[in-house]
């Protein structure tokens, strides 16, 4: 059922030519270097310290690692961290 939602979804956002992040709440991620990173479309931060924040997702979650993370700001749907970026990590 959540595949034939997610296909019309898609369908839709193409035809009317709208962003997929607003129709199918999938996450935005903008990075800015490897300092500062913005997170759209959370759904809550899972575990956080200065080498690793996971943040749930509508589906999964994303794991980045690096060193003196820190949360700058955290909105109910957005969320913007900063520090040495490593990696980012994807997990379904």
């Amino acid at each position: 059922m959540d595949n034939k939602k997610e296909k019309l979804n898609q369908a839709i956002a193409e035809l009317l030519e709208i962003p997929r992040d607003l129709v199918m709440d999938v996450p935005r991620l903008t990075v800015i270097g490897r300092e500062e990173l913005y997170l759209e479309n959370h759904k809550g931060i899972i575990e956080y310290d200065a080498d690793r924040i996971r943040v749930n997702l509508a589906r999964g979650f994303v794991e980045v690692h690096g060193s003196g993370l820190e949360i700058k700001a955290i909105l109910p749907e957005e969320l913007n961290i900063s520090g040495h970026i490593k990696s980012i990590i994807y997990h379904d």
